[in-house]
């Protein structure tokens, strides 16, 4: 129990205006950086294809998750994996997203009702892209930086709601796009959309391989 006393004696001189202020801050700033990110891009991509609720819940998991790690491990967390390998994960992950969605769609599934994963199988898709995608990534980065000179509580809530909020703007998009866009075409800008994310994440993973002197340079 001695080990729990400084976390107790936090909790116990947690001053309800300074955790309000402190949460509105971290919600305003990591909204405001997520605004039109990958991970709501994401988001809505999925959603456009699948049920909601399962996506957003996957979308909110992950960020709960990564918001808890980068609080409890602090900046530790982003050098547990070399930056590189972190980079050609995405890369790996969002290309084959990219080729699936391209590949496998038929022009007459527009005249077709959407054919629905099971809600687990959206969820757990869900969530490990945006695991994968956001680790050591620039909010992650900020919820670091800003539960270390703030209440950590008041800087995971702030932050988890600000995602929360972000991807369920991502959802909505993705479903009132559904509604005005043929899915072949949706199937094919979903699978562009993922295949630039994945070139984007390839060459971040190329110049970290530069910086750590794995590669020569050109």
């Amino acid at each position: 129990m001695e080990h729990l006393a400084p976390l107790l004696a936090q909790l116990s001189a947690l001053n309800f205006t300074e955790m309000l202020a402190t949460g509105g801050t971290s919600f305003a700033l990591i909204a405001a950086a997520e605004i039109g990110d990958k991970s709501q891009l994401v988001c809505m991509t999925l959603a456009s294809r699948h049920r909601p609720a399962p996506v957003l819940w996957g979308a909110i998991s992950a960020f709960a998750l990564l918001n808890t790690l980068a609080v409890v491990f602090g900046a530790a967390i982003a050098k547990w994996l070399p930056e590189y390998l972190v980079a050609a994960t995405v890369a790996v992950l969002f290309a084959a997203f990219g080729l699936h969605a391209l590949l496998h769609h038929d022009d007459a599934d527009d005249d077709e009702d959407v054919v629905e994963k099971s809600g687990h199988g959206i969820f757990f898709t869900t969530f490990f892209l945006i695991t994968v995608a956001e680790f050591g990534d620039k909010t992650q980065l900020a919820v670091v930086a800003f539960s270390s000179t703030a209440q950590p509580l008041s800087v995971w809530l702030g932050s988890t709601l600000a995602l929360a909020f972000t991807s369920a703007l991502g959802v909505l998009a993705g479903r009132t796009v559904l509604q005005k866009i043929p899915l072949s075409m949706l199937h094919k800008a979903s699978g562009l959309f993922f295949l630039i994310l994945s070139a984007v994440a390839a060459y971040k993973a190329y110049e970290s391989l530069l910086i750590a002197g794995l590669l020569p340079p050109l």
